[in-house]
């Protein structure tokens, strides 16, 4: 992880947020700034220092962590229990200045009375977005992470699709579909895998259930790995037999046009509200306007569901490195639904697909 030029950038960004340093509890934005991920640690970045603390579970992985990279000497680790860690804390946050910046979106009330009380002769200062402002335009690195996960993803799906003529429940495809990702190098789902069929199908986020899979069934598969902390997302619908009615044969071509759409709208200067009216409007001309209730897209990193946002209103312009998903879909109750989605980096002319599965609907 190539994390050496992230704080010196995150500093003048925290002078701006109003504070003298910034207390990082957000466990993802530990891990972009440091590259430690483990579940338990927090970070304090000053004007010149910058301290990691967790518990003894992490001695040896912190270290190491840190080591690869490159922070081994300029980020200090210190390692204890609870009171140890706040100690450390404020024995430095005391001779850096006096407005300690909390993510605010990530600290509870009742954090933020215990560093209250930590941290006595302190201005506590609400902060937002300023770590993740740094994470919206990812690296040659996190692209190739992201690129990774959607490699496995896509491998994993072409061993699991001929599993959908074959009776199986939903529960059993989305097993088999989590089972091919970890046995092909997937730290973890990147969410909660959606295998949705028939009228369950209508559901954006449904749950697998222990329903058959059968002949004409609408079947949305909604899944990512994970690859080094980094995620991945695709949608993809398919038709049991490959012969929808023809009420679904006419959704699934309104969103396979207004996916194509969306995807060719992307490019640098362009506004996520746009895209998401691009989408938008294809569906609204071909008459189901009310059955798309969702954005179309969001952005995606060490977390699957961050900015910037594909939506109805979003003024986030897009530049080359962001990543975000296009993903538009036709919901009809006790009918189904269609879905698709691919995952994009953002480059100079447009933007280049980092997910690559066919969106044939035939299975």
């Amino acid at each position: 992880m190539e994390c050496a030029g992230r704080l010196p950038r995150l500093r003048p960004l925290v002078a701006a947020a109003g504070a003298d340093s910034l207390l990082v509890t957000t466990l993802p934005n530990v891990r972009y700034l440091t590259g430690f991920s483990g579940s338990a640690g927090l970070l304090l970045v000053t004007g010149d220092e910058t301290l990691l603390v967790t518990d003894g579970r992490y001695r040896t992985q912190a270290a190491e962590q840190l080591d690869a990279a490159g922070l081994a000497r300029s980020v200090d680790l210190v390692v204890g229990g609870v009171q140890v860690q706040r100690d450390a804390i404020a024995a430095v946050a005391s001779r850096r200045g006096s407005r300690v910046g909390l993510e605010a979106e990530n600290v509870t009330w009742g954090s933020q009375r215990r560093w209250a009380e930590t941290l006595p002769a302190a201005e506590l200062v609400a902060t937002a977005g300023v770590v993740e402002g740094l994470r919206l335009v990812k690296d040659a690195g996190e692209v190739d992470r992201i690129a990774a996960a959607a490699a496995i993803a896509d491998a994993a799906l072409g061993e699991v699709l001929e599993m959908l003529g074959d009776g199986r429940t939903e529960v059993e495809v989305a097993l088999a579909l989590d089972t091919a990702m970890r046995r092909l190098g997937s730290a973890d789902r990147a969410f909660e895998t959606i295998v949705a069929s028939g009228p369950n199908a209508a559901k954006p986020h449904a749950r697998p259930t222990q329903r058959p899979i059968g002949a004409g069934d609408p079947v949305v598969i909604d899944f990512g790995a994970t690859f080094d902390g980094y995620r991945s997302d695709m949608t993809r619908t398919f038709c049991v037999g490959g012969s929808p009615g023809p009420e679904l044969t006419r959704v699934f071509a309104a969103v396979s046009e207004a996916q194509a759409a969306g995807v060719a709208a992307v490019g640098p200067g362009v506004a996520g509200g746009d895209i998401d009216k691009v989408c938008r409007d294809r569906i609204a001309q071909s008459g189901w306007a009310e059955a798309f209730e969702h954005g179309t897209g969001h952005g995606v990193g060490l977390d699957i569901h961050e900015a910037p946002a594909v939506a109805p209103g979003s003024t986030a312009i897009l530049t080359p490195g962001v990543v975000v998903t296009v993903e538009p879909g036709i919901y009809l109750a006790g009918v189904g639904g269609v879905r698709i989605e691919d995952t994009v980096v953002v480059t100079d002319q447009g933007c280049r697909p980092l997910t690559a599965f066919t969106k044939e609907i035939a299975a």
